[in-house]
């Protein structure tokens, strides 16, 4: 007589998709989700009170100031204390921050001074939580299905980017920016509540600090003892100082002059945050063995909404060379995180990936700041084709670096348990 088959039970997630992973991915893309809109929500915050675009650049460089200035400081921080404490007291700040923000546009005019102070508080919540984010989700994923896991991490983060563009435009045109702004605070109170049920107890105890500055300097050793990662975090410095001075000087600019407005210009934006969804949705079936050499390669595209500026190209034209520029972009994020994750000790993760942060995001002041100086000098065609130019020579120079070229993805054995084991190579 033949045994019926016991069946087994069905996992409600993948095998690689720990507690830890799936709370930092919800939270992620809560907050993200309101993240958008506030951007959106801010400047029309500004303007409604009778400030001008300088008004407006001078909110954002309030915020991005003190993630600059206090970023290698929280990378230090999160290797010292625990991340998800870090983690929940800067989503703490942003949410106070952001709700002080909100209230002051709904019960009447905010001074600039006021949005300037608490925008830069929020910069600083971000300096300290960026670094101890991606720590903390480097360490909780293992196994070779890691680049799986970043994959659908960064689907669920560039989705919420796009879909909280929309609502959050939608919303500041029905119900005006203060809501939008209450709603953004919201999204940081649930998500410091789930990051506050992260389990640090597969993390190894860390050695007795030495001090901040200490803690600093090992960090820039681990950094700059790799060609490779240093070289690309040069890269993407000067590359993201260039395409964020296209995408946010000149490309307005060009789309009221020749695209027809605002409107066909937020569509191109649409279509690059398109892109990168699909990217990340590929990533999560392809795992290319040379991983920093196909995702270098992939950022050549990354020239190409200059270019298509600098022509100016048609709305269609923009829009198709938009969505492949996010969607290649993308399979570099992957790619960088995988390979972070590979090669860099545990304890040191978010102090490299504050230096990371920082070499991303210091020179695009002086990028924002140099692009009308650079239109007057030399025309705006000119000053983006030389934008283009530079993101392809130093692209192409950095694949001059071996490990670039040669660093291939190592697949560990596969870990029954995420959470009970870092899996850290390196």
């Amino acid at each position: 007589m033949t045994r019926a088959a016991t069946p087994r039970p069905r996992r409600a997630r993948p095998a690689w998709a720990g507690r830890n992973y799936t709370l930092l991915t919800a939270a992620a893309f809560v907050t993200n989700l309101g993240g958008q809109g506030a951007l959106i929500a801010s400047a029309f915050a500004v303007l409604e009170t009778g400030g001008d675009g300088g008004d407006v650049g001078l909110v954002a460089a309030a915020r991005t100031l003190p993630l600059v200035l206090f970023l290698l400081i929280g990378g230090a921080v999160a290797d010292r204390l625990p991340r998800h404490h870090v983690m929940v007291a800067a989503n703490t700040l942003n949410f106070l921050s952001q709700g002080v923000f909100a209230a002051l546009v709904l019960l009447g005019e905010p001074m600039l001074w006021q949005m300037l102070l608490l925008s830069a508080l929020g910069g600083t919540g971000q300096a300290f939580f960026g670094p101890a984010s991606e720590g903390m989700l480097l360490s909780s994923v293992s196994g070779s299905q890691a680049g799986r896991a970043f994959a659908v991490y960064r689907t669920a983060m560039q989705g919420a980017s796009l879909g909280g563009a929309a609502l959050g435009g939608a919303m500041v045109a029905a119900i005006g920016p203060g809501w939008v702004l209450a709603a953004d605070a919201a999204a940081f109170a649930v998500a410091g509540s789930l990051r506050a049920f992260l389990d640090v107890s597969h993390i190894p105890q860390r050695a007795e600090p030495q001090g901040l500055f200490a803690d600093l300097r090992e960090g820039w050793r681990e950094f700059s003892s790799r060609p490779w990662l240093w070289g690309i975090v040069l890269q993407f410095s000067i590359a993201n100082a260039l395409a964020g001075a296209a995408d946010a000087v000149y490309g307005p600019l060009v789309a009221r002059d020749h695209l027809g407005g605002a409107a066909p210009w937020g569509i191109a934006l649409g279509f690059f945050g398109a892109g990168t969804v699909v990217g990340a949705l590929l990533m999560t079936r392809w795992h290319p063995r040379r991983l920093l050499l196909v995702g270098t390669l992939c950022v050549f595209p990354y020239a190409f909404p200059a270019a298509a500026l600098a022509v100016p190209a048609p709305i269609v034209v923009l829009c198709a060379v938009m969505f492949l520029s996010g969607l290649t972009v993308e399979v570099f994020g992957v790619s960088w995180m995988t390979a972070l994750h590979q090669e860099i000790p545990e304890d040191k993760l978010s102090r490299v990936s504050a230096y990371d942060w920082f070499g991303s995001v210091a020179l695009v002041p002086v990028a924002l700041a140099l692009a009308g100086p650079a239109e007057t000098t030399f025309g705006r065609s000119p000053a983006l084709w030389g934008c283009a130019a530079a993101v392809v020579a130093v692209t192409a120079a950095v694949l001059c670096v071996p490990d670039v070229r040669n660093l291939r993805l190592r697949t560990p054995d596969p870990s029954p348990d995420p959470e009970g084991a870092v899996g850290r190579l390196g």
